[in-house]
């Protein structure tokens, strides 16, 4: 398995979720223009990003 390619992953999730929370913690304040999908898209690459560990986790000889 290729760790450093793993951390990365670990590393690029970790950066998106404190992306979204900053996102989500400016919307409950009111900012009305961070309402343009980008939580939408944070998402979605964090669920990606999710499922690929989890392949890489999963494969024999981890």
């Amino acid at each position: 398995m290729n760790y450093v390619y793993l951390k990365r992953l670990y590393d690029k999730r970790a950066e998106l979720e404190a992306k979204l929370e900053l996102h989500d913690a400016r919307y409950c304040f009111g900012e009305e223009e961070v309402d343009d999908g980008t939580d939408i898209d944070l998402r979605q690459r964090l669920s990606e990003i999710s499922e690929e560990i989890a392949t890489l986790e999963s494969r024999p000889g981890r």
